[in-house]
């Protein structure tokens, strides 16, 4: 349960969060106001962190260092992956980044892999501590609540944006 409150928490975080900066573009791919790729790359974040600390036990300076890069590459390589499938499957391209400087493709830039290796410090150090409060503040009917908008989301989804 754990996993599926930081997923809508940073799902929903994200969607807010993208909507604000980038006012140009539409967040995410489905309707509600979530983009879960956020979602999914926060509980990736914490995953890598646990994950790193259980097999390496880095000291605490040489911890953020791993985690930038593991982090940067992961999520970057996510990115790239992510964009080519919404390619394939809904026939759009939701973001290019053949502006930065320093291109990998259309889908994802060196530029925004050190984004996601910042972003993942950020989301570790600063906001886990406080969202860990709420998260343990958020009663389970309310996650069940948001998995069935969720899934009912993605299957207006596939019925609109894929059958349509």
């Amino acid at each position: 349960m754990y996993y599926l409150k930081i997923f809508f928490l940073y799902s929903i975080l994200g969607h807010f969060i993208e909507s604000f900066i980038a006012v140009e573009y539409e967040s995410g791919i489905l309707y509600g106001y979530w983009t879960p790729i956020y979602g999914v790359g926060v509980c990736l974040i914490i995953f890598i962190y646990s994950s790193l600390k259980k097999w390496f036990h880095p000291n605490k300076y040489l911890m953020p260092i791993l985690l930038f890069f593991t982090s940067a590459i992961i999520l970057a390589s996510i990115e790239f992956i992510g964009g080519y499938l919404i390619q394939l499957i809904f026939h759009r391209v939701f973001w290019n980044y053949q502006d930065h400087h320093f291109p990998i493709g259309l889908y994802t830039s060196l530029d925004m892999a050190l984004v996601w290796g910042i972003a993942s410090i950020v989301i570790i150090y600063l906001l886990k501590p406080i969202t860990e409060l709420v998260i343990k503040k958020i009663p389970n009917f309310i996650i069940y609540i948001l998995l069935g908008l969720f899934i009912l989301d993605i299957l207006l989804t596939i019925n609109y944006r894929i059958i349509s």
